[in-house]
């Protein structure tokens, strides 16, 4: 299937660095990439003969933790020695070039066009995956979906975007959860959110934050007209529990007496203490104990709660942020997509790119337009690889 970028291909990867897009390039080596890619093989097979040391095996968490650093070198480490493999296999078939036998010349020289080809090919796959990864990629998502300008026609273009949702989650295997709604009666919402859990879930869904534009002739209109509304989408990754590592080298202590009813221990020890984190500047005290230690133990777990709670809310803060950013007003002419229903198609606005095929998509088949989404990304990143 051919698909449409604005009449060409060119942004597919920049600066000459596809292959077999826009024509066959000269095949130059990167050596700096090539001695991180050693990097990561020999890391790999240290890392490969550490998960299978019963000491390791024995404390889980650092076998698991070792176990996704291996999951996550895979890819890498297989396409690298694909690559190291063909380098041979060219090598070998030059050689063959010196045969006196002409019919193993024209061998040769098929195999160094094939060898060639494909290392030209591997390098662009090796550069793609070095690329830097997204750390919420893997993460299961939440997705809020509102009506925007357009009445209830904007209702039910909500409630159609989130059936769409709902069957491409089912289609890769997701899980979805509706959390919240509030819905119209006649199928429509004016809000829905859904976590839908899946591995690599935020990486396919995190592009459809926005404006979604609609297109159509309503139901409910009588001479045929065709009217614009629109529905904002917010794509959110799920935030894990918060994790506090509170470290002595982070904290200042002052002791003082402390104040008020006690006895006479009050106003001769310094029992009171004071604790200060100073990467976030929250501070609690405690003088409840005669003993300083105590204290100093009491402080220390209050601390760690009240850090808990400031890191919470600081996600909180960003996920406000990021959400405020995504969905923009709502304003139909704030869209990253249009679903053009008289002429069958969607155009992701992005990247310039139009299908005709807005049943299927409707329907769950996204993948054309998130895949081309993904290698805009990609090809934005590949400049400055």
């Amino acid at each position: 299937m051919t698909i449409s970028y604005g009449g060409h291909f060119a942004f597919l990867f920049k600066n000459n660095l596809v292959y077999g897009i826009i024509g066959r390039l000269h095949y130059i080596k990167d050596e700096k990439m090539f001695k991180r890619l050693d990097f990561i093989l020999q890391k790999y097979e240290e890392l490969s003969l550490l998960v299978a040391d019963p000491e390791v095996i024995s404390n889980q968490d650092k076998w698991r933790k070792h176990m996704k650093e291996l999951g996550d070198m895979e890819p890498i480490v297989n396409a690298y020695k694909e690559y190291k493999k063909t380098e041979d296999d060219l090598a070998g078939a030059k050689e063959m070039l010196g045969e006196s036998d002409e019919e193993m010349r024209e061998m040769a020289k098929m195999e160094i066009s094939e060898c060639e080809e494909r290392l030209e090919q591997l390098t662009q796959e090796l550069k793609i995956l070095l690329l830097p990864k997204d750390p919420n990629d893997e993460k299961n998502v939440y997705l809020e979906l509102r009506a925007g300008t357009g009445g209830e026609e904007a209702a039910l273009f909500a409630g159609d975007l989130l059936r769409m949702y709902s069957r491409y989650a089912e289609r890769h295997g997701y899980k979805v959860e509706l959390t919240d709604v509030n819905d119209t009666g006649i199928g429509g919402y004016k809000q829905a959110v859904v976590r839908i859990v899946g591995r690599g879930a935020y990486s396919r869904l995190k592009y459809e934050s926005g404006v979604h534009r609609v297109q159509r002739v309503p139901e409910t209109e009588s001479s045929g007209r065709i009217h614009t509304s629109a529905a904002t989408v917010a794509i959110m990754p799920e935030v894990e529990d918060v994790e506090v590592d509170l470290k002595w080298d982070d904290i200042r202590v002052d002791t003082y007496r402390a104040s008020g009813h006690g006895g006479q221990y009050i106003n001769m020890t310094d029992s009171a203490v004071r604790l200060t984190h100073l990467p976030t500047g929250v501070v609690v005290q405690c003088q409840d104990e005669k003993s300083q230690l105590k204290n100093k133990e009491k402080a220390f777990a209050e601390l760690k709660s009240r850090l808990y709670a400031f890191f919470q809310q600081q996600q909180h803060d960003e996920q406000s942020e990021l959400r405020k950013g995504q969905v923009g007003s709502g304003d139909r002419s704030e869209r990253i997509r249009t679903y053009n229903f008289p002429q069958g198609r969607v155009t992701d606005h992005r990247i310039n790119l139009t299908i005709y095929k807005l049943d299927q998509f409707m329907d769950g088949d996204m993948d054309d337009v998130i895949d081309g989404l993904i290698t805009a990304e990609q090809a934005e990143k590949m400049k400055n690889f």
